[in-house]
Parts: structure tokens; sequence; C-alpha cells
């Protein structure tokens, strides 16, 4: 692929433009580390030009007011144009993240139903009617869009992690300024030609929707900037922490997905085979760089060492390879820099005494050189008290950990400063729903783990963040209630005397 300058990368009042200063970046393909394209990187002069925009377009009213089958409309013909460019757009994503070809066209298909849910949802909203308990007033509450939001999106699913983020924010009425990760930008920038368009088609206001491109000073500027009303991230949780600072000082709305480190609880009474096979989906899809990876392993004494036998010999067959190419099972890590931090991890596991059951290394096939890829790796013999156990790897690493009992390994899955998601494998059904409701965690799967819809909710408790995304609770994040009352026929109270 002959490398794209697309320095007017920038979507800002209506228009591509370059960066003021002429800032640009270079995104690589972490397959081989070859160029993809050079894109612009937003001064913060820039992010300025696009809250303020969003801040015109937003106070004209045009699009915050339009009715909710108008924005609908716009969100129902984006997800069309995502289907109409599905094969493209996939591709850019493997591309641009390493992921398999197979992972992106999920990525595409999950965006389009995206849009649409939230499409369909926003043409629901009514209000509600409150009984005041007098004859002579009416009142209700009603649900309005919140302002100016920054959309602050991470590398590991860009198309997606934006389209959960988009769609509420623009059916609700609101104007956004949208960041992706600086590794990963491609697929949003295509995304943004194809909504602007609609957008335009649908007579918004030209700032409705505004694209800036960058690294941490971009998202630091949106945080900061006194007329963003919500800050929308996800990411790390300490870049949460500081967008969370940043947005005190005005007291704006924060919604944060920050992360897990996410446990598998697998009962010994458990089909091995298929809990091996969904272990090995949980930990190592998109070479685990996934906020709800099941990367620690709860396994209950028994099977275990059966278990992780056949674990550790599936995950050593897993293909690595270009996501383009048919076959590959895994892709490459998102950068060399991401890469070096997995394996200081990796290295600091062994340290403390964790055993190397699986891979462990980097692969040794010629044609991954260029790349930046990671062998599979499962540790056991580990224990809460190790790093790798308690912090985000984001990588191909999968720690074991045994119990006994319920109630044990319920106390282990709790004993983490995170708390998104996990999974319970058991064939005991009432044991299945006791644990899943004592588990502190947004999601918890029974016998499955990774399928999610739009029609629920997700986020964490703890410090995976703050807020929720999908569901009606998604797009509540984007709104503002207010409370209306009428007097029908007002006369004076005299609650002063004359």
């Amino acid at each position: 692929m002959r490398p794209e300058v697309r320095t007017n990368s920038l979507f800002i009042d209506g228009s591509w433009t370059a960066a003021e200063g002429g800032g640009e970046r270079i995104v690589t393909n972490p397959y081989d580390a070859t160029e993809l394209a050079t894109v612009a990187e937003a001064s913060t002069a820039d992010v300025d030009r696009a809250v303020r925009a969003a801040r015109a377009a937003f106070d004209a009213g045009g699009w915050a007011h339009a009715p909710a089958a108008r924005r609908a409309a716009v969100l129902t013909a984006t997800a069309d144009a995502l289907q109409e460019h599905r094969a493209e757009l996939a591709r850019l994503e493997t591309l641009d993240t390493g992921k398999t070809l197979a992972e992106s066209r999920y990525d595409v298909d999950d965006s389009t139903a995206v849009l649409r849910y939230y499409a369909a949802l926003v043409t629901t909203e009514a209000g509600r009617t409150v009984d005041t308990g007098r004859a002579d007033a009416v009142s209700r509450v009603v649900h309005e869009p919140v302002g100016v939001c920054a959309l602050i999106t991470p590398w590991n699913y860009p198309l997606l992690q934006i389209t959960w983020k988009l769609a509420p924010a623009l059916a609700a009425g609101n104007a956004v300024v949208a960041k992706p990760s600086e590794v990963t930008p491609l697929t949003t920038v295509r995304l943004f030609e194809l909504l602007q368009e609609r957008l335009d088609e649908a007579g918004a206001p030209a700032g409705t929707a505004n694209l800036v491109l960058g690294g941490g000073a971009v998202g630091a500027a949106l945080a900061e900037h006194p007329l963003v009303d919500l800050v929308s991230f996800t990411g790390g949780l300490a870049t949460g922490r500081s967008v969370m600072r940043a947005a005190a000082e005005t007291v704006k709305k924060v919604a944060l997905e920050l992360g897990g480190k996410n446990p598998n609880i697998v009962f010994a009474d458990a089909d091995l085979t298929t809990a091996v096979d969904y272990a090995l989906t949980a930990a190592f899809l998109h070479s685990g760089q996934v906020c709800s990876a099941g990367s620690r392993l709860l396994l209950q004494r028994g099977q275990h060492e059966e278990f992780i036998t056949e674990l550790a010999r599936r995950a050593e067959r897993i293909r690595l390879g270009d996501g383009l190419a048919k076959g590959t099972e895994c892709g490459p890590l998102v950068s060399a820099e991401h890469r070096a931090k997995v394996e200081r991890h990796l290295a600091g596991a062994l340290a403390e005494g964790a055993v190397l059951r699986a891979g462990g290394a980097r692969p040794t096939e010629p044609e991954l050189q260029q790349g930046y890829f990671l062998r599979p790796t499962v540790l056991s013999g580990c224990h809460p008290g190790m790093a790798v156990v308690r912090e985000e790897v984001f990588g191909p690493v999968l720690t074991v950990e045994l119990f006994d009992a319920e109630d044990e390994v319920v106390a282990l899955a709790n004993d983490t400063p995170y708390g998104l998601a996990g999974a319970v494998w058991t064939k005991d059904a009432g044991r299945a729903e006791r644990v899943a409701q004592r588990l502190r965690l947004g999601t918890v799967w029974i016998n499955d783990y990774h399928p999610y819809v739009p029609q629920a909710e997700w986020g964490g408790f703890k410090q995976s963040g703050t807020g929720r995304e999908l569901g009606p609770s998604g797009l509540r994040e984007y709104q503002e209630a207010k409370h209306i009352w009428r007097t029908i026929d007002p006369a004076p109270q005299y609650w002063f005397a004359d």
C-alpha cells in the first residue's frame, strides 16, 4: 500500500483543514512497521477552533432542537454508509490496528448496529409527566442535550469506540469534537467523511461534528477547555485520572471507561474442552488488547493441571501473521513501545515466580520480524500479590490462579481495583447466579465470554470508570434532565402581607 499523505485531516466547522502550525504525524502498520499515511497533528489552537465551532453550532439550536426523527435519519443513513463501505473500512481497520480482517468486519457490523440502535431509541423519547397533587398545575421531566461533548477514544477499537460515543451524543442533539488515538486514526477520519455528508444533507450547522487528531496534549486541551460541557474518555487509568482532574476545574460531566483486570472463573464441573476454547478467546482476541480481556484465569482445583496443559498446547498453536492474510488468528501488538511494555510485565512476572507454560517470547518466523509480535503467553503459579495479576497488561498474557471454594474465588475475583467484566463457568445454574451477583463487575458472562449488544449497558465498577455506554443509560450520559412546572391559572399567594 502506497502511503497516503492526508494533511487536511482535521474537520473543523464544516471544512477539512491542515493543522494551524503545520503539524503532521506518520501512521504505521504494526504488522511490518511500514508507513500507511501522514495525517495532521492538531495544535491547541486547532482544538480551540473546533470547540468554538461546536459551541456556536450547538447554541444556534439547529441540531439540538431538530426533530428526533431528523437526527435519527442521519444516524441511519450513516449506518447504511458503513455497510456500503464495509470492505474498505474493515481493511483500513486491519492495516491500522493489526487485528484480523474477520475481527475488523465484526467491528464495522457492530458499529452499524450501535448507530441503528440509537436512531431507533431516540425517537421513543417523550419525557414523563409528574403528579403534582394539584389540579391547577402540570409538571413534566424532559431530557435535553448536554451541549458540547469531547469524545476521546483508544487505539484498540477505533471505529467501534467512536460510534459508541458519537451515536448517542448526536442522537441526543449535542455538538461534538472527537479525538481518536494518534496511533490509529484512519477509520475515524473515514467515518467523519461519511457522517458529514449525511449531516450536510440534513441541514445541520457546520460545527455540529468536528474532528481533531493528535496525542495527549490534544486530549488535555479538550478536557480543560471551558466551553466543553462533557468529556467521554476511553483509555488507561492514569490518563483517565488526568481527564477527571482537568474536567473538575469547570465541573464538566465526565464519562470514563478505564479498562479492567477481568476474572474468568472456571469451576471443576465445567466442560473442559469448551472452557479451554473460550479461555483462549477471552485472553488472546486482538492479541489481548481488549479492555474486557479475560486475562485472569481462576481455575478450581481438580482438573486444573489437565486444563492448563491443554490451554498451553492450544496457545502454542495460535497462528500469528498479517491480519489481511487468510489463516491468521492473531495479529501484532499496536506498536514497538507497547510490546516493550508487555515484555516488561512478563519479565516481572517470571521474576516474581510465575511459571511459563506457553509463549513468552517473540516469534521466530522471518516474515514476522518487522512487526510488533509477541507469542500468546500462559503463566501458571500466579497469585494476587503479583503485579502481572493486579495491573492491566493489555497484551497476550494470561495468568492462572487456583482456588478451592466458591467464597474463595469470589474474594479472589473482587481483589482488584478494577471492575469491568468477567465470566463464570459451571453447570450449576444456582452457583452461577450466586457468583455473578457477588462479583463487583459491570458485565458478567455465564458460560460465555465477550458478547455484547447495543441494548445493554457497558461500563465498570470501582476504578474501571464512571457512567455507562450503550443501552438507554448510554443516551442519558449525553442528556440533562429538566423539570418543567406550569401553573394553569396563577393567582396571588400573599405569602407576604400586602
